[in-house]
């Protein structure tokens, strides 16, 4: 008969842990970098991953490690870019260990924030039954409004619907104000910027009084909800003991905060991602949330995997001296 003792991680809460084997041999499936992040439990942890160095790999083998402590597959959070990436992970570590790992919570922030909304939107006014506007029908919102305040009918023409939802979009996901957007990315239409912000709040006051989101104040209102509402901060903080995030140069200002509010009571949080793979600055993201990591989380532990597995040294050779030559143009 196998042998179990009784661990106890932080916040007093107690898992079995099977410490004599595991079913699966971590050391031996993962080099030594793999298995550090793997076999990491408690605190937070920055994970840098560049191309090929079996980031997903890493992942899958941790999410298994730790149901295989004892960590109830419904305490681990696992937050990714896209909801296939989630699935697939989820799928290989239930293929690794067993069907407990599809148990986990996983999806994009966008979809985990619609989950907790629908529970707990009316904290916030909403109905529960909020209807939720995707980038055309939130443009075609825009251009309503636009079309109901006669902006569409001055000589000088006025910025089309999709300008308008990038840079209402923008404003949000970068803490940026319109003006600001305004200037910097559209100057030549500066002198309509008492209209652009009009409409914004127009924009703003629609939805409220329709009861509808987009898929910006899914995210919006679900920091809303942690940061007024003390009760449910605790509550998805309690539930959600250890929290991953995949990608983690790719995610903006706002999935930054959320990942701090979701991580307050127990800091148990591992961002992966890669400083020199952030392209979706257009959409919002900042890689200053991976550069920063450690100066939120001050007791975070920097892993970095390096090892290669997809490419030959001479490309790998070229790869680094365009990143060495990049490092004088970054941020």
């Amino acid at each position: 008969m196998k042998k179990f003792t009784l661990k106890t991680l932080p916040g007093d809460h107690l898992h079995l842990v099977q410490p004599q084997r595991f079913s699966i041999d971590y050391r031996r499936e993962l080099n030594e970098a793999q298995h550090a992040a793997a076999t990491s439990v408690d605190g937070p942890h920055l994970i840098i991953a560049g191309a090929g160095t079996g980031k997903t790999r890493t992942i899958v083998y941790r999410v298994s490690y730790l149901v295989e402590l004892g960590v109830k597959p419904e305490h681990i959070l696992l937050l990714t870019f896209t909801r296939k990436a989630a699935q697939e992970m989820m799928r290989r570590a239930a293929m690794l260990l067993d069907s407990r790992c599809e148990r986990i919570a996983g999806g994009t922030f966008h979809s985990f924030a619609h989950t907790v909304l629908r529970k707990h939107a009316g904290l916030l006014g909403y109905e529960p039954n909020f209807t939720i506007l995707d980038q055309t029908d939130a443009e075609d919102v825009v251009n309503l409004l636009r079309t109901r305040m006669k902006l569409d009918t001055k000589e000088k023409r006025f910025p089309r619907k999709e300008t308008l939802y990038d840079l209402y979009s923008r404003s949000i996901n970068t803490l940026t104000p319109v003006p600001d957007l305004l200037s910097q990315d559209y100057p030549h239409y500066l002198d309509q910027l008492d209209d652009v912000q009009k409409l914004h709040t127009a924009y703003v006051q629609f939805k409220r009084q329709h009861n509808l989101m987009d898929y910006d104040d899914l995210l919006v209102n679900l920091a809303l909800l942690l940061k007024q509402k003390e009760a449910v901060r605790a509550a998805l903080s309690e539930r959600y003991k250890y929290i991953m995030v995949d990608e983690y140069q790719d995610t903006n200002r706002v999935q930054s905060e959320l990942v701090k509010l979701l991580a307050f009571k127990h800091q148990n949080v591992m961002v992966v991602g890669d400083d020199a793979q952030a392209i979706y600055a257009f959409r919002g993201s900042t890689i200053r949330n991976i550069l920063s990591f450690p100066q939120e989380f001050p007791s975070c532990t920097v892993i970095k995997l390096e090892e290669n597995f997809r490419s030959t040294q001479p490309i790998l050779n070229l790869a680094n001296e365009i990143l060495n030559r990049g490092r004088n143009f970054g941020p």
